[in-house]
């Protein structure tokens, strides 16, 4: 009979030799039952735990990964462009045709009316540069292709201005009649619009518009679409509608009269040059490179941002390498390397001994100097790096003593700030700490008798060093490298002070985009090829020291 805290008890056996449990039930089955109840009590006790990792830590590495791909912002602000455009070959060295165009007016008419053109046209810019300016120039001047329609309509019936000859047209019964019982109070917000049964059968392009414009009349500005104007876009997909000559017997209502007008008359209407129009606009839009771009990136997601990370870009020939004078992305990754392995030695170099001191000393005098070593952590990191340009610049303290023991030449002044050589300076000074701590803690756990040992064998004070002590404070050097090495490749704060334009890291890069250029993807990408390095690298130490052998103590 076992504990009952240890699983179920065991009472007897059937006939067939299959033992039971207490309750009578198999005793196999009983206890898969307690090992489930323990797990279960298990995964709730560490369930804060996992939830705090997955919001802190793995939701915002996610987000990374998609925002690294995500393009769909092109797709979204573009999508009857985006459909249209796939039958266009880039190869033939000619502009679209303009079914092109005609879908690219309705699109860049709705994204200017909701502000979205000029975030295309950044996100556009990133690949080719000179595409923020076109769609934001071209974003005012779309209204004028449909207000070539919106006259012509207006001259044949002064109705056709007014904003409720368009809702009363389109719109349902029942909603006609919940918007005139709002407006004679005006309480609430006014009914959402709902078209009339049939009438997006017969003008597909015109409700399409037009229920465009009523989610930003009702949503965005929060107004009434029986008093704001009608986007000329409508007008000028009502033509097209009416041109292909629909069957406007499902279309009913008080205004039906003024369409079956305007049917009638559509001979009469001066058709748009859709090419010629945006030839007008800007001649770039003759140029097929700017709707290559575009095509290139209809997709959803996109390697682009991983590409231009690598020096590398999408074109619509494939991918090709950037411009000699852009390429600056691989150079960046292998000084943030070189860098990063430079402070890490330096670092050991440094710390090393002063970690066997503290480890050798009286522990009364060991702790003084330990709180030296902590002292910089109660130092603003700002402060700490403003100091290194005091005393590194030029005309500094450290120049200036040079100068004054005659070592150097007033006029040869040594250039220590604004490159490598502060970036290495400085921060070796900052990130020393994380590795004489992990240092001292292991160095501590080493009985000095093993060296005393040694020496009474036989061995020279050098050979008890580095047969006996050295290699029991390895697992302590492994452990100071790693906290070193990944807090240097990721540092973008002193690189930015005081590294100039030879000192800098990727991580500036990112930071630069994140906050300056607010090209996201880019950064993201960045982040994600600093990540995969960062965990090649560990793998590369685990594969030739062993992470087994990393210890803080």
């Amino acid at each position: 009979m076992t504990d009952a805290t240890a699983g179920p008890r065991v009472t007897e056996a059937t006939p067939s030799g299959q033992m039971l449990a207490a309750d009578g039930s198999p005793l196999k089955k009983s206890l898969a039952r307690a090992l489930r109840r323990q797990k279960i009590r298990a995964l709730l006790l560490i369930a804060p735990l996992l939830l705090f990792i997955l919001v802190t830590f793995i939701a915002p590495i996610a987000d990374m990964l998609f925002r690294s791909v995500e393009n769909q912002i092109v797709a979204d602000t573009l999508p009857r462009t985006s459909e249209a455009i796939q039958e266009w070959d880039y190869e033939s060295g000619q502009p679209p045709g303009e079914d092109v165009f005609r879908a690219f007016s309705y699109d860049l008419a709705i994204a200017a009316e909701r502000k979205q053109h000029t975030r295309l046209g950044t996100r556009l810019n990133y690949e080719s540069p000179g595409l923020s300016s076109l769609f934001r120039k071209s974003g005012r001047g779309v209204g004028d292709i449909g207000e070539i329609y919106q006259d012509q309509f207006e001259d044949l019936n002064e109705a056709w201005e007014e904003p409720t000859t368009w809702a009363t047209l389109l719109g349902a019964e029942d909603w006609v009649a919940d918007q005139a019982a709002w407006a004679a109070d005006e309480e609430g917000d006014e009914p959402r619009f709902r078209f009339a049964p049939g009438v997006r059968a017969a003008l597909p392009a015109t409700t399409e518009l037009y229920a465009a414009y009523t989610d930003v009349i009702q949503v965005d500005d929060e107004d009434s679409v029986m008093e704001e104007d009608v986007w000329p876009a409508v007008y000028q997909a009502l033509y097209e509608d009416l041109a292909t000559s629909p069957d406007l017997s499902a279309v009913s209502g008080p205004t039906v009269g003024l369409l079956n007008e305007a049917q009638g008359a559509l001979g009469t209407f001066e058709r748009a040059d859709y090419v010629a129009l945006f030839e007008d606009i800007d001649e770039d839009w003759l140029d097929p490179q700017v709707w290559g771009v575009i095509k290139t990136f209809t997709p959803d997601y996109t390697p682009g941002y991983f590409l231009a990370s690598v020096d590398l870009q999408k074109t619509p020939d494939g991918f090709e390498r950037q411009p000699e004078d852009q390429r600056i992305y691989i150079l960046l990754f292998e000084r943030t390397i070189f860098m990063s392995l430079a402070i890490t030695i330096a670092c050991i170099l440094l710390g090393y001994p002063i970690a066997y001191l503290l480890a050798s000393l009286p522990l009364r005098t060991s702790n003084v100097l330990l709180i030296l070593v902590l002292l910089p952590f109660w130092t603003s990191l700002l402060v700490r790096t403003s100091s290194w340009k005091v005393l590194l610049q030029q005309q500094g303290v450290i120049n200036d003593i040079l100068v004054f023991m005659g070592l150097v030449g007033d006029g040869d002044r040594l250039v220590m700030i604004n490159n490598q050589f502060g970036t290495i300076v400085a921060m070796t000074h900052i990130l020393l700490p994380f590795m004489i701590l992990p240092l001292y803690s292991v160095m501590k756990t080493i009985p000095p008798s093993y060296v005393r040992a040694a020496k009474s064998l036989g061995a020279t004070n050098w050979t008890a060093f580095w047969r006996v002590y050295f290699p029991q404070s390895v697992p302590g050097i492994g452990a100071g490298c790693i906290l070193v090495f990944i807090l240097a490749i990721g540092y973008y704060i002193t690189p930015e002070l005081v590294g100039g334009t030879t000192g800098t890291f990727i991580s500036n890069r990112i930071a630069y985009h994140i906050s300056a250029s607010l090209n996201w993807g880019l950064a993201a990408a960045l982040g994600t090829l600093l990540l995969a390095l960062v965990l090649a690298l560990y793998w590369v130490y685990d594969r030739i020291v062993g992470i087994d052998n990393v210890s803080l103590g």
